[in-house]
């Protein structure tokens, strides 16, 4: 429950599926590649042999050696495993929702505890991240005040609870490196490592925090009025940015922002009264200067909630936070 009146918001107005966002069919006939009895691939990561890792909701980390095999189970989080990366050792960096930032040894299950704490207060909602060439580990904090379980509350409240945070393998050390953003959730680095992105799901953007240069340290929006919530970020091989949609933009939502009393009012309803999302997939692929490159869609919704996206050999492997599949596309 809500502890105090939602933050008012007007939103802009949602851009129609034309021009850029023109509705297509490209996620329409992706391969699925079934978790079996496992849900929730909330995110996907490729190694360099070509493997494919994703984290369920139950704990389990599970990796296909192709797209034409089943999955094994390789670790286990005892948590909610999020945004999952390898690093350049072959370990993976795993976000849990619950736990923190872990790095898991896949071939031996081996599970280590990065971050548990900052500030003398336990990690929670750890989402997702991208690795620096030194090992510094960029992650996101989606929301210092509600966990993944009540995740609604955090878009329904719309505060500024969010932030982004460095690990520093050399020392251990968690520094801030942005904080006030509305619930914080992909992160990628630029090839040149001069910025990072973290979307800001709440507010349907995406923003930039450069690390190098003379503006080191400001923030600036990268993408805005995107036509759905960014969900997690990832830097492809084609040199865009991949920008998950796991839903459109909600029209009822939009007309609730502007009026935080009635938002409070909604907050108590049940779940299944409020805002619902809809069956739709949606991935949008921006360059370097945040420009609209290419969109996917499945209108159809058999490709839908997409929460991750990588690019790899030509495919986009895509992953969702309440399907129990992965989806496999041709660029």
């Amino acid at each position: 429950m809500l502890k105090r009146l939602p933050e008012e918001w007007r939103p802009p107005v949602a851009p129609k599926l034309e021009g850029p966002y023109a509705a297509n069919r490209a996620l329409t006939h992706a391969q699925l590649l079934p978790t079996l009895d496992g849900v929730g691939p909330e995110d996907v990561a490729v190694d360099a042999a070509g493997r494919v890792y994703a984290g369920l909701e139950d704990g389990r980390i599970l990796r296909w050696a192709n797209a034409s095999s089943p999955p094994e189970v390789v670790a286990r989080t005892n948590g909610r495993p999020l945004g999952i990366e390898v690093d350049g050792d072959g370990t993976l960096v795993v976000c849990d929702a619950y736990r923190g930032l872990l790095r898991v040894t896949p071939d031996r299950g081996r599970v280590e505890l990065l971050v548990g704490e900052i500030e003398g207060r336990p990690l929670r909602f750890a989402n997702n991240a991208s690795i620096a060439a030194d090992g510094t580990i960029y992650f996101s904090q989606s929301s210092t005040e509600w966990g993944l379980e009540r995740y609604r509350m955090d878009l329904i409240e719309h505060r500024a609870y969010g932030r982004l945070l460095a690990w520093d393998p050399r020392t251990r050390a968690v520094r801030v490196v942005t904080d006030g953003l509305y619930f914080a959730n992909g992160v990628a680095l630029a090839a040149d490592e001069s910025f990072v992105l973290v979307a800001e799901t709440a507010c349907y953007r995406v923003s930039r925090v450069w690390l190098r240069g003379p503006r080191a340290g400001q923030r600036e929006t990268f993408v805005d009025n995107l036509p759905g919530f960014p969900d997690n970020l990832s830097r492809g091989e084609s040199g865009l940015f991949w920008i998950a949609i796991p839903n459109p933009r909600d029209r009822a939502l939009d007309l609730l922002l502007p009026r935080p009393r009635l938002r409070w009012v909604v907050a108590q309803l049940p779940e299944r009264l409020q805002p619902q999302p809809v069956r739709y997939g949606l991935v949008v692929g921006v360059d370097r200067d945040g420009r609209i490159a290419r969109t996917l869609h499945d209108p159809t919704g058999r490709v839908a909630f997409v929460t991750g996206v990588r690019e790899h050999g030509g495919h986009l492997w895509l992953s969702s936070l309440d399907e129990r599949h992965l989806a496999r596309v041709p660029l």
